[in-house]
């Protein structure tokens, strides 16, 4: 038997990494005659862009930057120096797993340290930046890294605004733009396809996870509104709300206004670059599986679409994960890992356990019967 383990992050404990080689172990512990092909896979979330790094073999950049808060925190993405395109995360400077267990604060929280990232991979030759939307901790429009690559957000008195001070996108009178502002294209990987305004937009979907209030929604909204104006009055452009823009706090959407810029969900470029369908041709049995697969995962999440894949070329499945969400999308087995207490100062080391646990006792029977 033939096979393909590409799980994806189980968010906040596990990378796909991680996860992909503990499967991995196990079966050629337990399975010596099993042949296995370990490709974690990826969809705009959390590390898409470092998980893209690693498979691509592409050259590792390090450098500090500073994190949501402003303290300085070492980050790194990576460069094709072919192609002359940077692959960065914005996860990886301004990611809601920075802030721990500290009170998170929207209105301070800003995405400033990615655009210090983008900055580097522009010193260093990159054109294009390949930027990952997932796990973001603003809901700043991309004003962070806007400051950082030259633009000026001045107060209603022609003061330069500070990043991370509080308030700031209220305080935005006047938007000036450096004669030195990058040239660059920007390809955006998300996981969502919320538009940023409206009932299901970024505040009212996504506000709670970032720290806002529920009666904080319709004030920072039309802060928010009254910013969006500013840009693309800036630029001479008319504003539309697209799919995608939901998504990290609207960092597309403020990109957007002065860049060339195309929104892609995560899980199709990722799998077009790394050829996700030639492994599934090759193997027999896919075993996938993300932390918590619920009412988002079959909107383009790396699972489903590899559900997808598996299903187009007749290939038997397993997903691994917590939730009862899956049973009717078509994976034919379902191992259900146990609820953790986030709570609990151990709980990344609790699911290891819980997932070793898990197909120790069940993925065992099902590779011996072959599904």
């Amino acid at each position: 038997m033939k096979v393909l383990i590409s799980p994806n992050a189980f968010k906040g404990t596990l990378t796909a990494t991680e996860v992909g080689e503990i499967i991995n172990k196990f079966i050629k512990e337990s399975s010596p005659g099993i042949q296995t092909k370990m490709i974690p896979i990826a969809d705009g979330g959390d590390g898409t862009c470092e998980l893209l790094t690693k498979v691509l073999g592409l050259k590792q950049i390090s450098t500090w930057t500073l994190d949501p808060f402003g303290r300085p925190i070492l980050g790194t993405f990576g460069l094709d120096t072919t192609s002359k395109k940077a692959f960065i995360d914005v996860s990886t400077a301004s990611g809601i797993g920075l802030i721990g267990s500290e009170t998170k604060n929207p209105f301070v929280a800003s995405t400033f340290g990615t655009g210090l990232l983008i900055q580097k991979a522009i010193e260093e030759g990159a054109e294009e930046i390949i930027l990952g939307l997932g796990g973001s901790a603003t809901i700043d429009l991309g004003i962070g890294i806007l400051a950082a690559l030259g633009l000026s957000f001045l107060d209603e008195k022609g003061r330069s605004l500070t990043p991370f001070s509080p308030e700031y996108l209220g305080r935005i009178s006047h938007i000036q733009r450096s004669p030195n502002f990058p040239k660059i294209n920007f390809i955006c990987l998300c996981d969502v396809k919320n538009t940023f305004l409206g009932s299901k937009g970024a505040i009212p979907v996504f506000g709670s996870q970032k720290g806002l209030e529920e009666q904080e929604f319709k004030s920072y909204e039309a802060t928010c509104e009254t910013v969006i104006k500013k840009m693309f009055s800036k630029m001479k452009k008319s504003f539309e709300d697209q799919v995608g823009f939901g998504a990290a706090g609207g960092i597309a959407l403020g990109l957007s206004a002065f860049f060339p810029l195309e929104i892609k969900f995560g899980s199709t470029y990722f799998f077009e670059k790394i050829k996700l369908g030639e492994a599934v041709k090759w193997a027999d049995l896919i075993i996938t599986g993300e932390g918590k697969y619920d009412s988002q995962s079959n909107e383009g999440k790396a699972c489903f679409e590899l559900l997808q894949l598996a299903k187009n070329q007749q290939k038997k499945s397993v997903l691994i994960s917590s939730g009862n969400e899956a049973f009717n999308e078509g994976f034919n087995e379902i191992l259900i890992l146990p609820e953790l207490d986030f709570s609990d100062p151990d709980y990344k080391t609790k699911a290891r356990e819980n997932l070793l646990g898990l197909i120790k006792s069940q993925l065992k029977v099902i590779l011996e019967e072959g599904v």
